[in-house]
This record gives C-alpha cells, structure tokens and sequence, in this order.
C-alpha cells in the first residue's frame, strides 16, 4: 500500500468516521482474530467493548461492560493505547478520564440518538430558566453536554445518584425522558426532563409484546429504562444492561422476553445457555428485534484498521475536558458501593 493510498483514508475519516483502505488486504476469520490479538500485545492497548456490539468483538475484548463498568475500566487501565469498542460518547468519556493516553474508536461516526439529541447550549438555558436546579445528565451525551452537567448518571447507578442529590434542589435530567420518568417515580423527586429517546428503545412495541406475552405465558419481560412508559408497566423487571444479565442469570425463570438491543442476547446466552431468550418485538413487523446500527457499525476489520494505524483518535480541547471531568468524577464517587 502507497504512503498516498494511506494518506487519503487518513484525510477521508471525517467523512467516513473510519479508515477505508481499499487496496489493503484484511486477514479474515481466525486469521484476524490473531492479527488484531498480536497488535493489542505490541501496542500495549486494552479492547473495552459495550454488550451491544457485535458478538465476535464481545468475545475478543479484553472488559465487556455496560456504561458505569466500561467508565471504570477507563479509568482504572495500565494501557497505553484504549480501544474502545462502543458508540462516540463513550470513547469520548474515556478520554476525558485518560488525557495522557492514546483513545481510538473504530467508527467515528457510531454515535447516539441521546447524544445528538441534546447540546450543552441546550442546557444552559435550561439553567437559565431554573437557576436553582440541578443537571444530572445521562451518559449518553457529548464532552459539552457533560460539561455543563453537575453530575453524570448512568443506568446502573442514576437511581443512587439521584437520590443522594439535596432534596431542597430541583433537578433537570437529561436527554432521556423515559429514563427521566422512571427515576422521578422510583425516587419521588419531580424532575424537568429534556425531551429525548433512545431510538432502539422507542422501538418497542407495546401491542406485539403483550401478544408475546400471551404466546409465552412462562416468560417474564424484562426491559431497560430508556423504555417507554407503556413497556415499563408490563414488565416483570426493570434495569440497566448489566443488571438484566444478572437477573437472566439467577432468576428461576426459565424463559425471558428481551426489551433492550439485540446485542445483550450474546452474553446472556454464554451465562444462561439452557434459558430460552425471545428479542421483544418492535413496530416494524418485518424485523424482530431492535439492533442500535450505530453500535452495529464497529465490525472487526474495522477494529483492526483502528489497532494498526491508530485511528480514528479521539481528541478533546483541555479545557472541555476538565470542566467535563467534574461531573464523571463526582458519578464515579457516588457509585463505589455499585458493582
């Protein structure tokens, strides 16, 4: 391959959000597995992966987690090199956490309806208009909307971080509404909710559930939060990514129906092989499961490219960072007692 052909991948990652050689023979199947194994070893670099990627790329990270975990794991590597196998954000969040280190994502351009649905701008008005209140902001976004946040929540441990915040403080969330609702009534603190959903799981739908359901009157419906509300009120049990798995895993329940991305279906197989697991069912009656396409757009070829020549970096001005890194750090205060 040319110094040129290179160049000019280089120069079209903005626009691609990844590295496309043309003339560059990928090893494939096994073959890339060990190549992409050979270059975390020579770099020094640690593989962090969401549960809703790909499955072969699940089974060759080195920490597979939901948000709060891979935000832990960020913070705590001896690595020189992250690679993190996820959305935007969360490499992103990574790097605010790691300044010194060297942070690649895949794709660039695997973002998050949250994240693009919500601006720091956005919630300075906000405060504006509630000068008393609170921002606790949901993970899902970007280094500016985090920055102008006075602390971080995720699903794993918003209902804590909520319910530690002063009680003579109102408190706007943001972006996910649904997410939003479901705290106000676990916690019985009205909050101002910025209007946003999560793509996949709007996705779901209530009337073909309930049908799924009566199909398999044996199986209990487990949903994520980010959920409509309509969902949420069928399901036996409601919880973040990490906490659907332990559940799946210990309950006695033989058989669950799955409201959340398609992508968790891989691990929950690998910790509950003999239970049977049924996607929950989206609007779209020509598909039967709900996949995030962002997540989906890191492949392995991808990772590889990523590995071998460092890019796409994640890159984020100094001064966005610290004022983005007080409010993941007072997250991550509350949440030790959360595994």
């Amino acid at each position: 391959m040319s110094t040129e052909t290179l160049e000019r991948a280089k120069s079209a990652i903005p626009v691609k959000g990844f590295l496309d050689i043309k003339d560059l023979v990928i090893p494939q199947g096994e073959e890339l597995v060990k190549a992409i194994l050979k270059l975390k070893e020579e770099k020094n670099a640690v593989i962090l992966a969401h549960y809703y990627q790909p499955g072969e790329i699940q089974d060759i990270a080195d920490f597979l987690g939901d948000s709060l975990q891979l935000a832990r794991q960020a913070k705590e590597t001896n690595a020189d090199m992250i690679v993190f196998c996820g959305v935007h954000f969360m490499a992103e969040a990574a790097k605010i956490l790691n300044p010194t280190k060297k942070v690649v994502l895949p794709d660039t351009m695997a973002g998050c309806s949250l994240a693009d649905g919500c601006s720091g701008e956005g919630l300075r008005k906000m405060r504006e208009q509630h000068p008393n209140a609170l921002i606790a902001t949901y993970i899902n976004c970007n280094a500016e909307t985090k920055a102008e946040s006075d602390i971080i929540v995720t699903s794993s441990n918003a209902e804590t971080v909520i319910e530690a915040l002063p009680k003579d403080r109102p408190i706007i969330f943001a972006p996910d509404k649904n997410l939003g609702r479901y705290l106000s009534k676990k916690t019985g603190r009205d909050m101002i909710l910025w209007d946003g959903s999560c793509i996949v799981h709007e996705a779901f739908s209530m009337e073909r559930i309930a049908q799924q359901m009566a199909d398999h009157p044996d199986a209990k419906l487990i949903a994520h939060p980010e959920s409509e509300e309509a969902v949420l009120k069928l399901a036996h049990f409601i919880g973040s990514t990490s906490a659907l798995l332990n559940f799946v895993e210990k309950d006695d329940c033989q058989k669950f129906i799955i409201a959340t991305e398609e992508g968790i279906l891989h691990e929950m197989k690998k910790r509950a092989p003999h239970k049977e697991l049924i996607p929950a069912l989206v609007f779209d009656e020509s598909c039967n499961c709900s996949e995030c396409f962002y997540m989906k757009r890191n492949t392995m070829e991808k990772l590889y490219l990523c590995m071998k020549y460092e890019l796409p970096e994640i890159l984020i001005d100094e001064e966005l960072r610290l004022k983005a890194l007080k409010p993941i750090e007072a997250m991550l205060d509350l949440s030790k007692s959360i595994k």
